[in-house]
């Protein structure tokens, strides 16, 4: 599907089965998203120039994701989409600057384009040229790359409430509550890597566009792309502070159950030294001696078992006073 945009926002759909000199001459952005062969050729025809396909943009040599030619520059950038899903997934994404236009070509939905259609009618002036148009794009991806991380922040810290719970509660935890707990870890490990992987390829982006004399010929354009530069540079260094905070929950949560399991065995093993004594005494009256002291004697038996009862209650008492149950 494409969609073009003019200066102010405004948008209309176009049809591959139209001629490219149908196309409008006053748009800015032409924003192809799932693009077939057709609608390709259409633009290409169009501003003669080279779209990029699906394999293109899988591309990871450098050389391939930011390059100029006489007519157009090219760049690509990794972004994250499905974020508020529970399978996040970054995205590649072709950004074009061509004629004094912006093309984009994606075969995903980042929701920062959403956010940035949903705002381009409330800029002032609207967006001149591509180079602009660009730069208040990253601004929105950046944007919005923030707002994951704050989602982040405040989901691993209800994590952390749930993984080392309120001391002034002693509630018991149901089975394998921790457990359930290491894969919501993983789960915002998944995420945060994710946007990390997505704020280093904006960052070469960034750097790669800064030189580019489009770019350079708008001084609001530029200036823009500068500050969105520190801002992905700020929020690549939260990343990795938040990546810090999921490692300590991570190894905290191995430890929390390493302790209790570690204490289930020590039930165990304080449960068998208990029942040591008494199994030593019955062993002893069990054996089948035709000489043995009390073999014949009247008390005989309710004496083995109280000393079966006081051998195990006396180990019982002195393991409480040393604090081991």
């Amino acid at each position: 599907m494409i969609t073009v945009y003019d200066a102010r926002g405004e948008a209309m759909v176009i049809d591959a089965a139209a001629p490219a000199a149908a196309m409008p001459e006053d748009i800015v952005w032409i924003d192809m998203l799932r693009p077939d062969r057709a609608e390709d050729h259409l633009i290409e025809r169009f501003l003669q120039i080279e779209i990029p396909t699906r394999d293109d943009l899988k591309d990871i040599e450098p050389s391939s994701r930011m390059y100029t030619t006489p007519d157009a520059v090219f760049m690509t950038a990794s972004l994250v989409c499905r974020a508020d899903s529970g399978h996040p997934d970054i995205t590649d994404v072709a950004f074009v600057l061509a004629r004094g236009k912006l093309i984009t070509v994606r075969y995903d939905e980042p929701k920062a384009f959403d956010l940035f259609r949903a705002g381009l009618p409330r800029i002032v002036g609207g967006c001149s040229n591509g180079a602009m148009m660009l730069a208040r794009l990253f601004e929105t991806i950046s944007d919005r790359t923030a707002e994951i991380l704050e989602h982040a922040v405040a989901s691993l810290d209800n994590l952390s409430q749930q993984v080392f719970g309120d001391r002034t509660q002693n509630k018991r935890r149901p089975p394998h509550y921790l457990e359930a707990r290491l894969l919501d870890v993983a789960s915002h490990h998944r995420l945060v890597a994710k946007t990390r992987d997505s704020l280093a390829s904006l960052s070469r982006v960034l750097t790669f566009l800064y030189t580019v004399p489009a770019l350079q010929e708008t001084r609001e354009a530029k200036e823009l792309c500068r500050t969105v530069s520190r801002d992905v540079q700020s929020l690549t260094e939260h990343a990795s502070f938040i990546f810090g905070n999921i490692t300590f929950l991570l190894d905290a949560s191995l430890g929390l159950i390493s302790v209790e399991q570690n204490a289930i065995i020590k039930i165990f093993s304080i449960a068998s030294v208990v029942f040591l004594p008494p199994t030593l005494v019955a062993s002893l009256y069990g054996m089948n001696f035709e000489i043995m002291p009390e073999l014949h004697w009247t008390y005989g038996y309710p004496m083995a078992l109280i000393a079966m009862v006081v051998s195990a209650i006396v180990p019982f008492y002195i393991f409480r006073w040393k604090g081991w149950l």
